[in-house]
């Protein structure tokens, strides 16, 4: 039944979901990193940070994506049912 579904409801969603939670938790933690190495003045620790940081943005933009394709999709088949 249509009525009784949700997106939150559709696996892909939910590990998109959790994958953009996850990289946007791991941002603000190399945020804070960075900003206390940058009092620090260690060099190699500041660049894994920010290594670290664009790994996590890229996570959470894949995860986005993820989150558009299965909405599309989704949509694409309501369309095919109605």
């Amino acid at each position: 039944m249509i009525g009784e579904f949700s997106m939150s409801n559709i696996p892909a969603i939910q590990s998109a979901m959790t994958g953009i939670q996850s990289g946007i938790s791991k941002i603000n933690r190399n945020a804070a990193d960075i900003a206390s190495q940058s009092v620090a003045g260690d060099a190699a620790d500041l660049t894994r940070s920010l290594i670290d940081m664009r790994q996590n943005q890229l996570q959470v933009e894949a995860s986005i994506k993820v989150v558009k394709t299965s909405n599309e999709v989704l949509g694409s088949l309501l369309d095919v049912k109605a």
